[in-house]
């Protein structure tokens, strides 16, 4: 086994995993825009893997762009900040994409911004980055702006940044891994970072590494993003930072699947990178970093893909953390007549929000830290063969990254069978969506294993040693 992961990691892949239409032409020629500032923000208070924060803020109170308007003491937390300047409203309570109910902080924009349009582009990815003044910050420094910052995974994960950063002495980081695959079908806005701003990415990337002190750094990028490639390795240039290529293959830019194919070590069951000497940081939260270090500068603001062929205008919007969907939804022009669904993220991990129509321009969802992407999807996208019987072909083990049997899974779930779960390690799954879309029986299978993992939590089963 060790050869054939050794083999895996030379070609840069790993095993399993599938090759799903792309469709990154929609969005990938798209130069991020400036959102224009909404007129409300809704700032939910967790957004992250992690403690809640609790509002410092009362309403009535005039904020600024960037104050602190919720914090939380807890180790694995990261504060929210106001991403406008404006006024504070009465809390509220606002879904997620995953159904969980959080309270939110509305802020009502005041008429004038200190940055708007070009501005705050230039505010967040212009003007100089220092790279050779990296050593002049200690480690914890780094980290602690990291924490004050408010930063997190903005790849999906949304775990607090610093975490990652702090050293461990019982567990060395000898590798740091900068996420660039954005594997996702639709989903740019991290290609469109790679080209617009890459040196404040290379900037993160050497903070990140005199943070953990790792010996190496490497930018991982799909082979299928050669303009990225070029733009990384010339602004790395001088520096000691390697840009990976890595073969393009659906879920690459998965963390453990990422660890694999680009070191040949795997991160065991129930485990972390950390585990295995490694950090990886997404490509978005190391130009945070630059900026948090850099600039003093808090996380609020991201840039999010709106993508999709029943959207008009698909477009890459730098907009401000606590946007609505439907904002966004309508600077794209809106959705198409024969737009049928809102996806939270892309169509292969992402969460449906709602069907597609006239009213989509009023999703009150609010855009956080960890919002990579919207997609809308057409009513020929959506369409599924009727369900049938599994036919034991085994083609959801064949693609399963995390070398698990799926329909089993999804089978002993419909069944309650909780000894099963736990026989098969539920809780290893990543939710990918390789099996549901390889099925010929059109078994819903991550749907049901979804709903196996929660059973088996409740249960105390589903163990995710490997």
């Amino acid at each position: 086994m060790r050869g054939v992961l050794s083999f895996a990691s030379r070609l840069g892949t790993f095993s399993g995993g599938i090759h799903p239409p792309g469709e990154k032409g929609l969005a990938a020629d798209a130069a991020i825009e400036v959102l224009p500032t909404p007129a409300e923000v809704r700032i939910a208070l967790l957004q992250h893997l992690g403690a809640s924060c609790e509002a410092v803020v009362k309403p009535r109170a005039e904020v600024r762009l960037g104050d602190v308007i919720g914090r939380s003491e807890a180790f694995v937390s990261a504060p929210v900040h106001a991403s406008v300047a404006g006024t504070v409203l009465r809390d509220a309570v606002a879904t997620l994409p995953n159904g969980r109910h959080v309270t939110v902080i509305p802020i009502r924009a005041a008429e004038n911004q200190p940055f708007a349009g070009d501005s705050l582009w230039e505010d967040h990815f212009g003007g100089s980055w220092p790279l050779d003044e990296v050593d002049r910050y200690e480690p914890r420094e780094i980290a602690q702006a990291a924490r004050s910052a408010g930063l997190v995974g903005m790849g999906g994960a949304a775990f607090p940044t610093h975490v990652k950063l702090i050293r461990n002495d019982k567990k060395p980081i000898d590798t740091l891994l900068i996420n660039g695959c954005e594997c996702e079908p639709f989903l740019a806005a991290d290609y469109r970072l790679m080209l617009e701003a890459p040196v404040p990415l290379v900037a993160g990337t050497l903070l990140a590494q005199r943070a953990t002190g790792a010996e190496r750094a490497v930018v991982c990028i799909e082979d299928n993003k050669p303009q990225a490639i070029e733009a990384l390795r010339s602004a790395a240039e001088g520096t000691a930072i390697e840009v990976r290529v890595l073969k393009t293959k659906y879920p690459q830019g998965g963390e453990r699947q990422l660890v694999l194919a680009a070191t040949g070590r795997v991160v065991p069951g129930g485990g972390l990178p950390l585990d295995v000497g490694v950090v990886v940081m997404n490509i978005a939260t190391a130009a945070a970093l630059a900026r948090a270090v850099f600039r003093g500068r808090p996380l609020t603001h991201r840039v999010v893909t709106v993508s999709g062929r029943g959207i008009r205008a698909p477009k890459n919007l730098l907009a401000p953390i606590g946007a609505t969907y439907g904002e966004l939804i309508r600077c794209c022009g809106g959705v198409t007549k024969d737009a049928a669904r809102v996806i939270a993220g892309g169509p292969m991990m992402g969460f449906t929000l709602a069907a597609a129509d006239e009213a989509s321009e009023l999703i009150p969802t609010p855009v956080t830290k960890g919002t990579s992407g919207i997609t809308i999807l057409r009513r020929e996208d959506v369409q599924r063969a009727a369900e049938t019987t599994c036919i034991r072909c085994g083609r959801c083990v064949e693609v399963c990254p995390m070398r698990l049997v799926p329909t089993r899974l999804a089978m002993a779930t419909r069944a309650q069978n909780w000894e099963i779960l736990g026989r098969y390690h539920i809780t290893a799954c990543v939710e990918c969506g390789c099996c549901a879309y390889v099925c010929p029986a059109s078994i819903p299978l991550v749907q049901l294993i979804r709903v196996g993992k929660v059973t088996a939590h409740a249960k105390g089963g589903g163990s995710a040693k490997r």
